[in-house]
């Protein structure tokens, strides 16, 4: 199966929105629903209004296999409102997801190595990107195994979420 990247747009929010759908439901499922809780992304109007507003302020992209959406992430020039910016230029990756149907055929890689590619195309170093750092860890160590390295760990909001910054220069 071949993995295509393309620059995505409002036109892909749906999609995106199903990714996260059912990355919600994978969770659930695993009884894991610290990380995006148990509520669809698509029928709650906060993350519809996070993923619009990502979308359309930043740079989504969206890999294909085989001509088929199955996995998202957007980079911008900051992170979150939550968290303070690089004390240099950076990119931040937003919104990394997939399609819980092409687990394991290297979307979510191939969409960070074409996000250090574009850091690097802009004339950036900084690489950073931030991700739930509960449970069992197996996303920080995600990241880790793609290249980033922990920064910083942080919690957010009303039930103290647990998030970690990882970083990498390119």
């Amino acid at each position: 199966m071949a993995i295509t990247i393309r620059a995505g747009g409002p036109d892909d929010i749906p999609v995106i929105l199903g990714m996260f759908d059912s990355g919600v439901e994978w969770l659930v499922a695993q009884g894991r629903t610290e990380q995006w809780g148990t509520k669809p992304w698509s029928a709650d109007p906060r993350a519809v209004e996070l993923v619009e507003r990502y979308v359309t302020e930043g740079d989504p992209y969206i890999a294909e296999l085989d001509g088929v959406a199955a996995a998202t992430l957007t980079l911008t020039g900051a992170p979150g409102p939550y968290l303070r910016p690089a004390d240099e230029p950076e990119r931040y990756i937003h919104l990394l997801a997939s399609d819980r149907r092409f687990k394991g055929h290297g979307v979510g890689a191939a969409l960070l190595a074409h996000a250090v590619e574009e850091t690097r195309r802009a004339g950036v170093s900084l690489l950073r990107v931030d991700c739930y750092r509960g449970g069992d860890g197996k996303l920080v160590a995600y990241y880790r195994s793609n290249g980033f390295t922990p920064t910083e760990a942080f919690t957010f909001g009303e039930g103290n979420w647990p998030g970690q910054v990882l970083a990498r220069r390119v």
